[in-house]
């Protein structure tokens, strides 16, 4: 079993604690405290889904887990194709450098593993009939 940790990106990060802030700041000067409880209790959620998003490479299941929000499992034999994406669209995803992975029924997963090429590798050599799009394979860049 193989545990790959989701990566977390600094721009998405940014963004959510520069909307936090100036809400907080707003919430502070209007003495709401309980609007501001309310946004510490959302940042330390959003928190704790960026710590506990991780994908799990077991046998030949892909175990995506986000939170205690979300834990689905997808057939790798089921894995049609890996595509690189910077879609925005929720995902259990903590960073908007992302592989999209479409099934044979359909169905889609977008996940931002930290280090994408050697979970493409691993879920490639559990199923070589996976079409891989990437823009590039540096590995210098995980």
């Amino acid at each position: 079993m193989k545990v790959y940790k989701s990566k977390i990106g600094i721009g998405l990060v940014l963004v959510i604690v520069l909307v936090f802030i100036i809400s907080s700041y707003n919430l502070i000067l209007d003495k709401s405290w309980g609007g501001l409880l309310f946004m510490t209790l959302t940042a330390a959620f959003i928190a704790h889904l960026f710590h506990q998003t991780y994908y799990t490479i077991d046998g030949n299941i892909l175990k995506v887990k986000s939170g205690f929000l979300l834990k689905q499992s997808y057939e790798i034999s089921q894995i049609k194709r890996i595509t690189e994406t910077h879609n925005p669209i929720s995902a259990p995803a903590a960073s908007l450098d992302r592989l999209e992975i479409n099934l044979d029924n359909g169905k889609n997963v977008i996940i931002s593993p930290k280090l994408k090429y050697d979970f493409i590798d691993d879920l490639k050599k559990r199923n070589p009939k996976i079409k891989i799009e990437l823009r590039t394979r540096s590995k210098a860049k995980q």
